[in-house]
């Protein structure tokens, strides 16, 4: 299509049960050095377990998962960006359990079993709300988390109508603060999850994942937990999703994952406007299908979301990643938005945007008819 082939906007930047007792697998992500322990999580048969896959590491007690000023808010952490959520874990304990409502991705955003990221996608949004690196923290008290869920599943009954979340289950994002594929690999809280949902009729788990952890297959979600894979364009991937799993990785897992038993969707995003993009993105819904059999492209389904970035991030990502920011900070393609929590963000000039979204939606319909965008923004 026309679209696909033409340049880039003007101002755009062209691309350049204890199951954990062996060593953990991603040893690329994490080697853990220096645990911060709430004492009260210690005391829990999770913290436990997490404290003994790593018996050598130095244990600091602290107060507050929240206030560990090693880790937060402290501006000379932008050299150690990555080696901090390589080396750090924090321990501690959930204290506040609500699921809020969403009605985008999700029905509810259930109450987090983990928060940070051993990955260092140069967009995330989770380090402008607890600061800067924010590596993993587990949160131990998981019976009282998974016990609060089945409860909140009971008084939903039964989902009387359809709507864009599911058309029959009250879906649960598990994984707003965190990579549960990730998590996985530091302790069984995913793992307790997904058994959970499994045994749940009215009700689904999800999560979006930049990681592929092929030790899920091995856990019979028996098609009540969807798996979100996030996918973008290789050229875009390799300079903003740092620490991630190829992308090339992510399409070759789709298939396993469906025939594991979970329900796969994909997540486009986020969608970066740079010279060439629609063409980039041509040739990744090329790959999408070539990479999917008949079975998954009957359930597969898609998140479309453009990029929204903030200014504090933008001058932290300056300090480690600044080949990132010449694709993320684009004022000649963007506009000041000030989030609910008073944050400056920015985001494609609303005109505009919503010309790229067509363009890319039209993309999809001619590239890969067999996909279902569920909504995009």
């Amino acid at each position: 299509m026309r679209a696909a082939s033409g340049a880039g906007p003007a101002g755009a930047r062209r691309v350049g049960g204890d199951r954990h007792t062996g060593p953990v697998r991603e040893q690329r992500l994490v080697d853990v050095t220096r645990i911060y322990v709430e004492p009260a999580a210690a005391e829990l048969p999770r913290g436990r377990q997490v404290l003994e896959r790593w018996p050598d590491a130095t244990r600091v007690e602290v107060d507050s998962h929240w206030n560990i000023p090693e880790l937060h808010g402290d501006e000379t952490n932008v050299a150690r960006w990555v080696r901090i959520k390589r080396e750090a874990l924090v321990l501690g304990v959930k204290k506040s359990l609500a699921a809020r409502p969403n009605g985008r991705s999700a029905d509810f955003i259930a109450p987090s079993t983990a928060n940070g990221c051993a990955m260092a996608c140069a967009y995330c949004y989770v380090p402008r709300r607890k600061g800067y690196s924010n590596p993993i923290t587990v949160f131990a008290n998981i019976e009282q988390i998974t016990g609060y869920l089945s409860r909140h599943v009971a008084r939903q009954g039964v989902k009387a109508e359809p709507n864009q979340c599911d058309p029959h289950a009250w879906v649960y994002d598990i994984g707003e603060n965190s990579d549960c594929s990730v998590d996985a690999e530091i302790s069984d809280n995913v793992d307790d999850l997904i058994a959970l949902f499994r045994a749940l009729p009215t009700a689904k788990a999800s999560f979006a994942t930049k990681n592929v952890n092929r030790r899920l297959l091995e856990l019979d979600p028996a098609g009540r937990t969807r798996v979100r894979f996030s996918l973008m364009p290789e050229e875009v991937a390799k300079v903003l999703d740092v620490r991630t799993s190829p992308v090339a990785e992510r399409l070759a897992a789709l298939d396993d994952f469906v025939a594991a038993g979970y329900e796969v969707h994909v997540n486009l995003s986020p969608v970066v406007v740079t010279d060439g993009w629609l063409p980039q993105w041509a040739r990744l819904l090329d790959s999408l299908g070539e990479a999917t059999n008949e079975a998954t492209k009957r359930q597969l389904a898609a998140e479309v979301i453009f990029l929204t970035h903030n200014g504090r991030l933008h001058e932290v990502n300056l300090g480690w990643h600044p080949k990132a920011e010449e694709l993320l900070w684009q004022p000649a393609l963007q506009e000041r938005k000030r989030s609910e929590g008073g944050a400056v963000n920015v985001r494609y000039r609303s005109g505009e945007k919503g010309r790229y979204v067509r363009q890319l939606l039209d993309l999809i319909a001619e590239r890969a008819p067999y996909l279902d965008v569920r909504y995009a923004f």
